[in-house]
């Protein structure tokens, strides 16, 4: 995706840039020239994904690539981070977070800790170094137990556990600034992202036992992991597995270059909610029989007991971020599946 000339060669702040989504976004955005900064404490990533983003990218990338190691709540590595390029900070897409929602559900106060005040420490941050604009990493899980499908920006949002109810609370502390101050924001609720750059040199590696079922999928395939374990059989759902939208990490790396594109054309406070997904929702048991007709790899699996925390379907209308951006997920989910285990046989182990 060529830049626009209003952000051609801006200087962005990726926090959590060595992470899955981050990592995939952050090569989009070196090769579309600009000059990035990746604060990262690869508590659940590795700095490995940032040395594979520069093999990928163009020659001149290792100079637009400044590297932090911090924390997203320490005002010190933010500040080290803000002040790594010599051109000011224009803008931030802020991945850094928690997001397995088991986890959240066990360990609540930490999510509220590192998911709300994660954000807090960068609102101040960006006030301290005058910068308006960040995209933010939310999530589907706000719209909590719906009920209607597709799902629009302007449903009711009674999230259910605190991994969903974490990340839209940040949602509305950005919002609160762009009435305050005048900022830019853009939220945007990720469905499923799973694949993998079709390079298969970065990809999803989760720490333990994944929590998403795509990596799961791929470790079970490679032999990492002896069957693949499917968490309810009994939702209203067409096979009784819980459905979701797929979206290959891709797409959803262009997405938010389209939409920092976007809030870097727009002369005063902005607010845009989207939803990034295909507008499809895939069962569990679709998506591993997918797997298994695009890789001819069986994947044994058992059903067991609702995870708590868990919702029956969640699938996007993708209309607003159509008309707003002129972005449409376009890969399919046979690419999905290609991608992801091409990334999976190449690294068995992951970064490790």
């Amino acid at each position: 995706m060529s830049p626009s000339a209003v952000t051609a060669m801006a200087a962005l702040l990726l926090t959590g840039g060595a992470g899955f989504i981050g990592s995939h976004t952050l090569l989009v955005l070196l090769q579309a020239g600009h000059e990035l900064v990746v604060l990262d404490n690869f508590a659940n990533s590795s700095p490995i994904a940032l040395d594979r983003v520069l093999e990928l990218a163009s020659p001149d990338a290792a100079g637009r690539l400044h590297r932090v190691e911090g924390d997203v709540r320490s005002a010190a590595d933010l500040d080290r981070a803000f002040t790594a390029p010599a051109k000011p900070i224009a803008g931030v897409v802020h991945f850094a977070g928690l997001k397995a929602v088991r986890e959240s559900v066990e360990q609540p106060l930490l999510y509220w800790d590192v998911n709300l005040g994660g954000t807090r420490a960068l609102a101040e941050a960006m006030g301290r170094h005058h910068c308006d604009l960040v995209v933010f990493s939310s999530t589907a899980t706000v719209y909590g137990e719906p009920q209607e499908f597709p799902l629009t920006e302007a449903m009711p949002t009674p999230p259910v556990h605190p991994y969903a109810q974490t990340k839209l609370a940040a949602e509305q502390m950005l919002a609160s600034l762009v009435r305050s101050e005048g900022w830019r924001v853009a939220s945007l609720r990720y469905f499923n992202p799973v694949g993998a750059h079709p390079s298969g040199r970065i990809g999803e590696d989760p720490s333990g036992i994944p929590n998403n079922l795509f990596p799961y999928i791929t470790q079970v395939a490679a032999g990492r992991l002896e069957h693949l374990r499917v968490f309810g059989e009994d939702y209203p759902t067409r096979d009784g597995s819980g459905e979701r939208d797929y979206i290959h990490v891709m797409d959803l790396a262009e997405a938010h270059v389209a939409t920092l594109d976007h809030l870097m054309q727009q002369p005063g406070p902005t607010q845009i909610t989207l939803n990034l997904g295909t507008g499809e929702a895939r069962s569990v048991l679709e998506v591993v029989h997918a797997f298994e007709q695009a890789t001819d790899i069986a994947i044994p699996y058992e059903v067991l007991p609702r995870r708590a925390g868990d919702v029956p379907k969640l699938e996007a209308s993708p209309e607003s971020a159509a008309k707003l951006l002129g972005w449409r997920a376009s890969r399919s989910l046979e690419q999905m599946c290609r991608d992801g285990w091409a990334w999976q046989q190449a690294n068995p182990n992951g970064y490790r």
